[in-house]
């Protein structure tokens, strides 16, 4: 079996973070190559961990990783449906949830997968390969507005029209199959100075159609609500970020659930009747250590955030 090989971002940061109680229930949204579930299931005794990926690989791995491990259920399914799922086994309250919306180093460094621009290989990028949309499909189809919208949304990508334009030009001759070609045509969107000067300049565009073939950021605040709402009181959450846009939804999320009145700042009496479900364990996110920069420097962009129920 070809190994599912990930490094933990911000390990003990995490398990510190969740406070994990022996006879506790935890939820791992995305247990990826199971190295922060690894550490939970150390500190369970009676407790119980549901760990879910929508990548079938990683719930291959992560069956045979923890084969003898009787303290752990994998469900291989998207994260944002962990709630009706976890309910509809009768789990409705659990004392600690971590999602980690990084993408794993599985996925990244296997060609075939067609994540990165580092990687020459078919454009893909499917987290679930069950799906039909993939990567492909997005830069041969999706049109020129259309295009525009994800680079500019998701990626943040100031010369989105530029590598748009270029993007149609090309396929009007031949489909655009893989990540090798792709990447030719964003560079070729830039000045040689900035290519040369400021190097991948192809990662915002690949985010943003990654972001785009997975849904990454479609209710990511909904599930947060949901999973919130099943902690018990003292039960903790934690949820790793890789890019702004995703940190701006987590944090406003726990920003609102931390808040007692959402009324306008003008409102003479409170009308909303919201009250705060959770404090946050720490009000600015936690990065990465110095040391763990060093072991792994695609922990750089990472941000943990924690929060308690009351």
């Amino acid at each position: 079996m070809e190994e599912f090989k990930h490094i933990p971002v911000m390990l003990n940061e995490v398990i510190d973070g969740l406070d994990i109680k022996e006879n506790g229930i935890y939820v791992d949204c995305t247990i990826g190559g199971g190295g922060h579930s690894r550490e939970i299931l150390k500190r369970l005794k009676t407790g119980h961990l549901y760990g879910f990926d929508r990548d079938g690989k990683a719930i291959e791995t992560c069956t045979e990783r923890f084969k003898d491990n009787k303290n752990l259920t994998l469900i291989h399914a998207n994260y944002k449906d962990a709630p009706d799922i976890l309910q509809a086994r009768g789990v409705t309250k659990i004392d600690g949830f971590l999602i980690d919306l990084g993408v794993s180093s599985y996925q990244i460094d296997t060609a075939e997968r067609g994540f990165s621009f580092l990687h020459n290989g078919r454009l893909d990028m499917r987290m679930d390969r069950s799906q039909s949309i993939d990567a492909y499909q997005v830069v041969n189809y999706y049109s020129k507005e259309k295009l525009l919208d994800i680079l500019y949304k998701y990626g943040e990508e100031s010369n989105a029209k530029k590598i748009v334009e270029n993007i149609i030009a090309r396929r009007k001759i031949s489909p655009i199959e893989t990540t090798g070609e792709l990447k030719e045509i964003i560079e070729a969107s830039f000045p040689k100075k900035v290519i040369y000067g400021k190097g991948g300049v192809s990662k915002k565009t690949f985010q943003a159609i990654r972001i785009e073939v997975n849904g990454e950021l479609e209710g990511l605040d909904s599930l947060l609500f949901q999973l919130i709402s099943m902690l018990n009181s003292k039960g903790r959450g934690a949820v790793l970020t890789f890019h702004s846009l995703e940190d701006r939804i987590v944090k406003n999320a726990f920003k609102r659930e931390a808040t007692d009145c959402l009324c306008p700042p003008k409102t003479p009496v409170c009308i909303c009747g919201h009250k705060k479900s959770i404090v946050l364990v720490n009000r600015k996110p936690i990065t990465a250590s110095e040391e763990e920069l060093a072991l792994n420097p695609r922990s750089s962009s990472a941000k943990l955030r924690i929060i308690e129920k009351i």
